[in-house]
């Protein structure tokens, strides 16, 4: 598996951000801060989705060079 990407860094911090702000709203009854907490974590929890996306399609791509590759060097024995 390869290192998480920016998207993924970034998503997990916006949606860590967005419960800690959900937490206080809920605590301090501000439901206007609770909600954006919750959106934060949506808008969160899409960039990590994205960014794991994007990981795997890296991995997919470099597995299929990576036998690409390995069937040349076979061929060529």
């Amino acid at each position: 598996m390869s290192i998480p990407n920016n998207d993924e860094v970034e998503g997990k911090a916006e949606n860590i951000g967005g419960k800690i702000k959900e937490g206080v709203g809920n605590l301090t009854g501000d439901r206007s801060l609770e909600a954006e907490g919750e959106a934060d974590q949506a808008e969160g929890q899409t960039q990590e989705t994205w960014g794991k996306f994007k990981r795997g399609v890296g991995d997919t791509i470099d597995a299929v060079g990576d036998a690409i590759s390995n069937t040349g060097k076979d061929v060529s024995r």
